[in-house]
């Protein structure tokens, strides 16, 4: 059923490929050793590019100055719990959704910082956080994405906010394309699937992440890419991933081209060597299942799939990180047609 058609010229690329990615390796190695390879996370978000919620703040001081003139500072830096206290406080009580973006800036910046992370999370910040994810207003939406991704820094708020993974993906697929909410929700999302815990929680969205990898602009393919690496790593997520229906197949076949943006490339040919790694390994993903006609194996795998008649030329591609995942292709691709 697989790479037919190829016989001893597959084979051949296969070998060659096989060399020239050892000695890539060798030469490299140092290199790869101080950049991350196949799980990649997200940077911390940074609410209106560094721009405190100064506003949030008078607001607090102005509630406190008859009692404690001057008592809160305008530095977001000096933030002490009561504070924070107080914000979330006003994020739970107050409806004005002005007041509401500018006191989600400060919590999101303060957040920033390590040492709020479980200060947060005691105040049960991250629940009243989240509920501002159901605000009709997108900027309230995105300020709550960007906060929620500071936080899901830490292992023990990432045990929180997995329960709203359904509602983050909920919101990527219902905001408008390209939108800044979609890319808020996909950057928390790369952080909460750096590990494959929640991995599962994920699986319902699978082909609305391959519509946006399809459709979408550089840098929301970018993003998507990153949360699809991720899970590819994760061999139980092979089958799902396989087996999910893919619309726009033609625009997906174009990322596999040299003239296609290199982050955008490098990523499209890591997540499908980290597909074809899995296939038929033995961790129970059926090589020769009956997958649909128009699901991503067909798209990568199947027997006239434009990728393999595209992938050697690839292999001239002047950039190390694309020969070598085109040389994990390539070695795969035959060792999948032995089987």
């Amino acid at each position: 059923m697989l790479v037919r058609g190829y016989g001893r010229s597959l084979l051949g690329m296969a070998i060659g490929a096989g060399i020239c990615y050892c000695a890539y390796r060798l030469l490299f190695a140092q290199r790869r050793k101080k950049k991350q390879r196949d799980r990649v996370g997200a940077s911390s978000s940074s609410a209106g590019e560094k721009v405190l919620g100064v506003s949030a703040l008078r607001y607090l001081h102005e509630t406190q100055a008859a009692n404690k003139p001057g008592n809160v500072s305008t530095s977001v830096n000096d933030l002490q719990p009561h504070h924070i206290a107080k914000l979330l406080d006003i994020l739970a009580t107050n409806s004005d959704s002005s007041l509401q973006e500018k006191v989600l800036i400060t919590l999101c910046n303060s957040a920033a910082f390590s040492v709020n992370h479980d200060i947060i999370r005691n105040l049960d910040g991250i629940h009243i956080i989240a509920k501002a994810l159901s605000s009709s207003s997108e900027q309230t939406k995105v300020n709550a994405l960007n906060a929620l991704n500071n936080l899901s820094m830490n292992v023990q708020n990432q045990e929180l906010i997995k329960d709203y993974i359904y509602q983050i993906c909920s919101a990527i697929s219902l905001s408008s394309l390209n939108s800044e909410v979609q890319l808020a929700g996909l950057r928390l999302i790369i952080n909460m699937s750096v590990t494959d815990n929640y991995h599962n929680m994920v699986a319902d969205h699978l082909p609305y992440l391959l519509h946006l990898l399809a459709e979408g602009n550089n840098n929301i393919q970018i993003h998507t890419l990153k949360v699809l690496v991720n899970l590819s790593a994760n061999p139980a997520m092979t089958q799902p991933l396989l087996t999910t229906k893919v619309e726009g197949s033609q625009s997906l076949t174009c990322l596999f081209n040299s003239r296609i943006n290199r982050e955008i490339l490098v990523r499209v040919l890591t997540f499908a060597a980290n597909l074809s790694k899995h296939l038929g390994s033995g961790n129970g993903h059926d090589l020769h299942a009956n997958y649909n006609e128009d699901c991503l194996f067909n798209l990568l795998f199947g027997d006239s799939a434009p990728l393999q008649n595209d992938i050697a030329a690839l292999f001239q591609y002047p950039d190390v990180e694309v020969k070598e995942q085109v040389a994990i292709l390539l070695i795969n691709l035959a060792r999948l047609r032995q089987m």
